[in-house]
């Protein structure tokens, strides 16, 4: 594949109702594309940064600065014959994964087009369709929570996610379990917990619950095992995981019973899949979980939960909770059953809205190879 041109847009896409976590509250998301032109074939990804450099340190402005300034001059006019080559491009720059992933796995669906397969097909995905779950923002009451939870198992949805926080936890929780006896049931603090509060930690043991998600640092293993000795509840890491070392680190000490990947955070597929490989030798289940990407993003996730190990419905939800519009076409759907099928036609296997996409720029930069 010759490189022959990258391409960043910037759009501002409204979220349907505000979403709030530990970090805050999100009612609008800046939205970075990357399209990368190879041998005249458009490959598309999602740049998946935050609003601000609380879920990592990367935000739409420096994952911009990133790819004009260092990831595009490496790849412009390269030949490359795998996707999976692009992760030693990049080998001198450090961090900044979620704008590494961004180009590398364009390129993917471009190599995934030129072969004429599904993007799953090409990462390895066996798997015809995936389990969905849900995650719920923080709301004001367990009674507004309760009602959220209804309408997502009513549309079918086979895991409940809870995001959590001091103040605004065990009795939330006790009321959806109380409520849902029998329902895969799990939380999500974001890093909003230290050390200290272990003993009240422990008090979610009794919610009988599939996962405890990174409560403490998100920079800290060491003390994720120290918790993890102490509670129950099997704890998921999802921001201390950064690439296949990490999860190495981590499954050795002991901080972690299940590992959440997600795309961005991770640095793209190729890391991905070296995770994944290294969960599944190990017997350790693993999940996608969600940035409230848009539809290009949210593509790119049923194609790597289409692997093998990805035994736990991740947070890859239906268009239509986020968005009036989707930039996808189909927009993504779950069935009754709480699945998503895994496309079977080349590349992304949904058609991109550039219609949509040229609406909502609010900035484009194009950079070709000489």
């Amino acid at each position: 594949m010759h490189i022959e041109a990258v391409t960043l847009r910037k759009l501002k896409m409204r979220l349907k109702t505000p979403f709030e976590t530990s970090f805050g509250v999100t009612c609008e998301r800046t939205v970075v594309l990357v399209e990368l032109q190879a041998d005249g074939v458009a490959g598309w990804a999602e740049v998946t940064t935050s609003e601000g450099p609380f879920f990592n340190s990367e935000t739409a402005e420096t994952a911009w600065l990133i790819i004009r300034r260092f990831l595009a001059p490496l790849v412009l006019g390269k030949d490359v014959s795998s996707a999976s080559e692009i992760p030693r491009t990049f080998a001198a720059i450090r961090g900044h994964e979620m704008a590494r992933a961004g180009v590398e796995n364009a390129l993917w669906d471009v190599e995934a087009q030129q072969k004429r397969l599904p993007l799953a097909k090409l990462l390895g995905g066996m798997h015809s369709e995936i389990q969905c779950g849900v995650s719920l923002g923080l709301q004001a009451s367990p009674e507004a929570l309760l009602e959220k939870v209804a309408i997502e198992l009513q549309a079918g949805y086979q895991r409940i996610k809870l995001k959590i926080k001091p103040g605004q936890d065990l009795d939330f929780v006790r009321a959806v379990r109380k409520a849902n006896p029998n329902i895969l049931l799990s939380v999500d603090a974001n890093s909003a917990y230290t050390l200290a509060d272990v003993e009240h930690l422990k008090r979610l043991d009794e919610f009988n619950l599939l996962m405890m998600e990174q409560p403490l640092w998100w920079d800290d293993i060491a003390n994720h095992a120290k918790l993890q000795k102490q509670l129950k509840t099997s704890i998921c890491l999802d921001e201390s995981i950064r690439h296949a070392r990490d999860a190495e680190a981590a499954l050795d000490l002991g901080a972690a019973r299940i590992i959440n990947i997600k795309l961005g955070r991770v640095g793209g597929h190729t890391s991905a899949r070296e995770i994944q490989a290294l969960c599944l030798v190990r017997n350790i289940p693993v999940w996608c979980g969600g940035m409230l990407e848009c539809g290009i993003g949210r593509v790119h996730n049923i194609a790597i939960s289409s692997l093998r190990g990805y035994t736990l419905p991740g947070d890859v939800s239906a268009s239509k909770r986020y968005w009036e519009e989707d930039i996808i076409d189909p927009p993504v759907e779950v069935s009754p059953r709480g699945t998503i099928p895994v496309p079977t036609s080349p590349g992304l296997g949904y058609h991109v809205r550039q219609d949509l996409i040229e609406r909502w720029t609010v900035e484009k930069e194009t950079w070709r190879a000489r």
